[in-house]
């Protein structure tokens, strides 16, 4: 974008980076195309003292992988590394001289456990063939992290089917543990999920599995480290209260929103509230 500027009766031609508005009140520099470093330094400059003038609060600077030789020249007027994906770099510039508002990055790792009982009161167990568990000749329920865009209940039919060939239903949540400092100095909450089988027929993922099995619950129970480890315990727990039917969980129900945001979903004991809960808006 160009501008004409007159500055001691003289007009010249400054030229500012693209950007659009966000919501917040900043404003998102997304560059697509190769640009020399100098060219972009001179612009980015002119574009901040333009913003600051406008009142704007943030800068954004999406950068493409291909674009990575201009991260030194955003990096040297003040801009800060936020996050980064596969594909792009974002940067960060905080305009007033207050304390910057700007929230963290994704901060927390979202990952499911999954209990599968059969009418036989066996559970769906594995061995794993990497990470604390490998060779411990440990039995536990079936694991895993929950993708970007995917809801819970998904991921959790996902990862069962992955891990052990095994289709199933998704039930309910059981419950949730928050653990600080887990994955790269994340947090990370690991829900565990109530699943019917669908299927029987074991086909276990080489990969990450060392190998799979219908286990009956005493059975499951009995092992040591099941009996003293904190959360297993509890997993043991549970897979004992469910089987005997005395233990309500969580139900995902969709909601809407008057804001126009997509479909998500709240997780609560829907037996437990008398009123309609089809058509909740948040």
């Amino acid at each position: 974008m160009e501008q004409t500027l007159v500055q001691n009766g003289a007009v010249k031609k400054v030229q500012f980076l693209p950007a659009v508005n966000d919501d917040h009140g900043g404003v998102i520099i997304e560059l697509e195309k190769p640009m020399d470093p100098n060219v972009f330094h001179i612009m980015l400059r002119s574009s901040l003292r333009q913003w600051k003038l406008q009142g704007e609060k943030v800068v954004w600077i999406k950068l493409p992988i291909e674009l990575v030789n201009l991260v030194e020249t955003a990096v040297k007027e003040g801009f800060w590394y936020h996050h980064a994906e596969p594909h792009y770099l974002m940067l960060v510039y905080w305009i007033p001289k207050i304390e910057n508002t700007i929230p963290a990055n994704a901060s927390h790792r979202v990952r499911i456990g999954a209990i599968v009982l059969n009418e036989k009161r066996e559970l769906l167990v594995v061995q794993e063939c990497s990470g604390k568990m490998k060779g411990k000749g440990i039995w536990k329920i079936p694991t895993g992290v929950v993708e970007e865009g995917e809801d819970i209940f998904e991921g959790a039919v996902r990862e069962v089917k992955e891990e052990t060939g095994i289709d199933t239903e998704f039930l309910e949540v059981l419950a949730f543990r928050q653990m600080h400092k887990s994955f790269f100095g994340k947090s990370d909450l690991f829900f565990i999920c109530m699943m019917r089988p669908l299927t029987f027929n074991l086909q276990k993922q080489d990969l990450e599995i060392e190998a799979a099995q219908w286990m009956s619950l005493d059975e499951y129970a009995a092992q040591p480290f099941i009996q003293k480890h904190g959360i297993f315990k509890y997993i043991k727990d549970l897979c004992f209260a469910k089987a005997e039917g005395s233990y309500p969980g969580f139900t995902p129900v969709p909601i809407k929103s008057y804001f126009g945001e997509p479909t998500s979903y709240l997780y609560f004991n829907e037996d437990g509230l008398v009123q309609e809960t089809t058509a909740i808006y948040l």
